[in-house]
């Protein structure tokens, strides 16, 4: 959820209770206002008529007046000191129902004979008057509340711009480009702490990167001298025919453990390359130009352990990978399918606009989760020619360049799939 998001969220769980809360208290306290104001015309009005009342004589037939809003009859004592009022409902012909009105009764005293005056005035009117009021200020409410998420909105918008701006630049920064960082100053003071912050981050990593970078390439050059000449010396001694059976085996012994130690630095080397990302890319690569190639650089080996291959090419998969990434990614995939392989198995694989998916059959167990694409893990440890990172390499190779892959083990065979990464919004 976005910032600006999550904030007009807790705007609204905030404001419109408040609203709410404040509109109910406005409409009782109308309600309550136009009561009092009814109660003082009646209280008026009954004083008119108790003024009236005594400018007639005792016969007059108004003494006898009854209608629904006026009426007033003998009673028996003693008067009433003060009015009762209250809200009774009423039929009313106009609006053929009962509706509210607001009556007055007091036993009054006019020349020491006693009377019951009941006054009523309608209450509809009133009532219609309060829900035109309340319908106004709900929409004036709504108006307001609209009005306001609206401009805090565009306001935090406004503010936020410089973070945005600098997040959209650390998405896209490449490592190599780390020391041509800059940020524009920004009148917030948190924002400008924060984009010196990451000036100061990205500067330690890219010093950090450069010696780093500086290591690797002096290490493959330092490290892999010495070890060809030690290959070639004892490749020398495996020719000298003074040598007996056990001194030879001895030094083949040697020979391979340092090939193997080449290959293993080589591949070390190779990862912290990858992970520095020092193959930049130039454009898309075709996965079926790759694929054929090393199927045809494999056929020898797949021909000695008489596989059968089934390719299902429907289209062509594009990656934007640097060519040698992408052969070392196929190469790593294909010849793992070929190497734990049984005799007369089979590799399947499927390509097309979305996925590599390559299937091949093992006696092997699946790979544990825990053991999966980690560094100096074999599939099986019988394998001596094997340094384990074969499926660690194809990972960093994923990781580093958008890519998935994903592995998956049904029916005796190891599936492993690639997919282009897209990041949801």
């Amino acid at each position: 959820m976005k910032l600006l998001t999550k904030n007009t969220i807790w705007f609204l769980l905030i404001m419109l209770p408040l609203l709410a809360a404040g509109g109910i208290y406005l409409y009782q306290e109308f309600d309550k206002e136009l009561k009092k104001e009814m109660d003082e015309e009646l209280v008026n009005d009954k004083i008119q008529w108790e003024i009236y009342f005594e400018s007639i004589p005792d016969n007059s037939p108004i003494f006898g007046i009854t209608t629904p809003e006026f009426s007033i009859r003998a009673a028996n004592g003693p008067a009433n000191a003060q009015p009762v009022l209250q809200t009774i409902m009423q039929y009313q012909e106009v609006e053929h129902k009962k509706v509210p009105y607001r009556q007055l009764e007091q036993v009054i005293s006019i020349r020491d004979k006693f009377y019951l005056l009941t006054i009523r005035k309608s209450l509809i009117e009133k009532d219609d008057l309060i829900k035109n009021i309340a319908l106004v200020m709900a929409l004036a409410f709504i108006g307001l509340l609209l009005f306001t998420i609206l401009v805090n909105r565009l306001i935090s918008r406004s503010i936020w711009q410089p973070f945005y701006q600098s997040l959209d630049k650390m998405e896209k920064l490449q490592l190599e480009q780390m020391h041509d960082l800059s940020f524009p100053d920004t009148t917030v003071t948190e924002f400008n702490r924060l984009n010196e912050v990451l000036l100061n981050a990205t500067s330690r990593i890219y010093h950090d990167f450069v010696i780093m970078k500086e290591l690797t390439e002096d290490a493959a050059h330092e490290m892999q001298t010495p070890l060809a000449i030690a290959q070639n010396r004892l490749e020398l001694l495996l020719q000298d025919e003074a040598l007996q059976p056990a001194q030879l085996q001895s030094i083949a012994q040697t020979h391979e453990a340092l090939q193997r130690l080449s290959h293993l630095n080589h591949s070390l080397l190779f990862m912290a390359k990858i992970g520095n990302k020092q193959f930049v890319p130039a454009g898309k690569i075709s996965i079926r130009a790759v694929l054929e190639k090393h199927l045809r650089l494999f056929e020898e080996l797949i021909r000695d352990k008489e596989l059968l291959v089934s390719t299902d090419i429907s289209n062509d998969l594009l990656l934007l990978l640097h060519p040698l990434l992408a052969d070392t990614l196929i190469s790593n995939l294909l010849g793992n399918a070929i190497k734990y392989n049984y005799p007369k198995g089979q590799i399947t694989i499927q390509l097309n606009e979305q996925l590599f998916s390559i299937c091949n059959t093992s006696e092997y167990p699946p790979i544990p989760a825990t053991q999966l694409f980690q560094r100096f893990k074999k599939n099986a440890s019988n394998l001596a020619n094997s340094n384990g990172l074969g499926l660690a390499i194809v990972k960093k190779i994923a990781d580093t360049n958008n890519l998935k892959i994903y592995y998956l083990h049904k029916d005796h065979e190891h599936h492993f799939i690639l997919r282009q990464h897209r990041p949801h919004h």
